[in-house]
């Protein structure tokens, strides 16, 4: 019985965290993104952004690279250490958390970073919700 209270309690969690959203934030003066633009941005493919990823640790992290990029925390890791070894690009900046993520990308109209839909404020724009 515990186990079957504990698989429920474990899904509606899950369940309720899906239904917030992640979406992906900018500069308040930054025209949106289509999901094709921030998968480049986030996979070095362009340039002209500065991308802000949160820590390896934190889940949003997996499931914004798995939504955005369709791919596993593993295999970007993967290209970022190709790109990174090449000398093609430099990796996203890392930061703490959602907050500083807000932060830096309020301060920089290049950065480019995502976050949960229910920590968005005035501070910054959402350039796309992530389904």
């Amino acid at each position: 019985m515990k186990t079957s209270l504990f698989t429920l309690a474990a899904g509606l969690i899950a369940a309720f965290s899906a239904q917030a959203g992640i979406v992906v934030v900018g500069h308040p003066g930054a025209a949106p993104l289509t999901k094709e633009q921030v998968a480049d941005i986030f996979l070095g493919k362009v340039q002209s952004a500065a991308p802000v990823d949160q820590p390896e640790a934190a889940p949003i992290r997996a499931e914004f690279y798995k939504s955005a990029t369709g791919k596993e925390p593993s295999q970007v890791k993967a290209l970022w250490a190709r790109l990174t070894f090449t000398g093609k690009a430099q990796p996203p900046k890392e930061v703490a958390d959602a907050a500083a993520v807000k932060k830096a990308v309020a301060a920089d109209p290049k950065a480019v970073g995502y976050i949960d839909k229910a920590a968005v404020d005035d501070s910054v724009k959402v350039l796309l919700t992530l389904e």
